[in-house]
């Protein structure tokens, strides 16, 4: 479809479904939400934009009963409404399916969607039969072809994100609040996501999204507002919006240049990988290349092209089947995530909020939990601790009150920022990156990006799995291109890499080799 066809429609409607009207909302040492708003009309697609603890998820977090909110109205169809809890939200119709999945991973998926409302018998027993059929009469209406009897936590992340969303379509919400939903989907997927909004809009339904991805954005939505520290800056017409407005809206400031210019310089081999294959399904098969000193190696692929796996066999986290690992022309073996990390190698994994924070920890604490062995034993010295979680924040600008605030508590982005630090201070000789920007906003990406060639700078190696093709050409010298656990090739970074469409063209070609 094309960009206007494919926008949802109900745009002359007039009433708002949702208005949110001078939000605030006040935590210890920051101010979150100043005098924020949010009006939502049925029937339409509302993006709300904004950088990285901007208040996005806060001001939505007011909406669904999560936070109590200091001060505002909220208003449902024009009556003043205060939901205390998220079921209470739910019972009202507003659902929210939210950027890091929660699901209970060892139980089937009916179960997850049914979770708190499970169907009875007349003796109070649960009704599978009833619950099965329910199940898949939400799948069946939304064409998502998931086995309600599969365990959820065997599912792929993608999958597990379109079960989420059934869950919320399921509650018969008039309104969704969608939180970076696409952040692991396909293209083919993310097309099946925007038919399934175009369906709810079509019944009345309206859906407020959060996204940093302006092509999505401009497509799909009518309104946009966007937020800066916690404020309302602007509500425009989607139609009327470019990518440079919404930048400049969102930070303050022009940014002309989406990636840092490079001047790595590629050394001598740093990394020489042989016939690497994991010992269980599913897992990569006989992958072999080479990573020189200096050198950003993007990974790509397809959902399912075992890129993840290849990064956690690397790093010892999944056992190693076959295969030779040489670092500067010495054999290595990392049998554990441990001996990966004494033998150099750095790890940021996909999904932050299961394996990558400790949630209830303070930002100091998830700062230096990886280098906890050059504080001293057996006391640890405070001192050091305190001044390189310091640097953490300072230079990578993570917007935190303190060091001794929850990490859990501060945006997605900020958390990645100092999941980055943490493996920084090891000082690695090569670091794995796992979506290392997903979910992030513009402004904080270039920074990531400026840290990750200030690496390379140095010497070190860095491979980065991404799904984002223009960031992949836009950083990379060269792209790995993995398709169902096998390395299908590399492509080289030619004199105009990244600028030419034909590259992206042998990329997804490659990618689909295996298939």
């Amino acid at each position: 479809m094309g960009k206007m066809s494919e926008r949802m429609q109900g745009k002359d409607q007039g009433a708002f479904l949702l208005e949110m009207l001078d939000i605030e909302k006040q935590f210890p040492g920051v101010k979150a939400l100043d005098h924020a708003r949010l009006q939502l009309r049925a029937g339409t697609v509302h993006a709300l934009m904004g950088e990285n603890g901007a208040g996005k998820s806060t001001l939505m977090k007011c909406l669904f009963g999560i936070y109590t909110r200091d001060g505002g109205t909220v208003k449902m169809n024009g009556q003043p409404v205060a939901f205390t809890s998220p079921r209470d939200a739910l019972d009202n119709g507003v659902a929210m399916v939210h950027q890091e999945l929660n699901q209970v991973l060892r139980r089937n998926v009916m179960e997850n969607v049914w979770l708190g409302r499970f169907p009875t018998t007349k003796l109070g027993t649960v009704d599978t039969r009833k619950m099965y059929a329910d199940t898949k009469a939400v799948f069946e209406k939304l064409d998502i072809d998931v086995d309600p009897k599969q365990i959820i936590g065997e599912l792929s992340v993608s999958k597990r994100q379109m079960v989420e969303i059934a869950k919320a379509v399921s509650y018969n919400a008039k309104i969704l609040v969608l939180d970076e939903p696409t952040s692991s989907l396909t293209e083919d997927e993310v097309d099946h996501l925007f038919r399934i909004m175009n369906q709810l809009t079509a019944e009345g339904v309206g859906i407020i999204y959060i996204s940093h991805k302006m092509d999505e954005i401009l497509r799909i939505s009518n309104d946009v507002t966007i937020m800066r520290d916690g404020q309302w800056i602007a509500t425009k017409d989607a139609a009327n919006l470019t990518k440079e407005e919404i930048i400049r809206l969102m930070v303050g400031r022009e940014m002309t240049n989406q990636f840092p210019p490079k001047n790595n310089q590629i050394g001598d081999v740093l990394l020489d990988v042989k016939n690497l294959s994991g010992m269980y399904e599913p897992t990569c098969h006989e992958v072999s290349f080479q990573l020189h000193k200096g050198e950003i190696l993007g990974v790509a692929g397809l959902v399912g092209s075992r890129r993840t796996e290849l990064l956690n066999t690397l790093f010892g986290y999944f056992t190693k089947g076959g295969g030779q690992v040489e670092m500067q022309g010495k054999p290595i073996d990392n049998v554990t995530t441990d001996e990966a990390r004494k033998n150099g190698f750095a790890l940021i994994t996909e999904e932050r909020r299961a394996t990558g924070i400790f949630g209830e920890n303070t930002i100091l604490f998830n700062s230096i939990i990886a280098n906890v062995d050059a504080y001293g034993k057996p006391l640890l010295n405070g001192r050091k601790m305190d001044k390189d979680t310091d640097w953490v924040i300072d230079s990578i600008h993570v917007k935190t009150p303190s060091k001794k605030t929850r990490i859990k508590s501060l945006s997605g982005g900020n958390q990645q920022k100092v999941i980055i630090g943490r493996w920084l201070l090891t000082q690695p000789d090569v670091l794995l990156l796992d979506e290392p920007t997903r979910g992030i906003d513009v402004g904080a990406k270039y920074e990531i990006y400026q840290l990750i060639l200030d690496l390379a700078e140095q010497g070190k190696g860095v491979m980065m799995v991404s799904s984002e093709m223009p960031e992949l050409l836009g950083i990379c010298d060269r792209i790995l291109v993995m398709s169902n656990g096998r390395l299908a090739g590399i492509v080289e970074r030619g004199k105009d890499f990244g600028d030419i469409p034909g590259e992206q063209e042998t990329i997804m070609a490659l990618a689909a080799k295996y298939v």
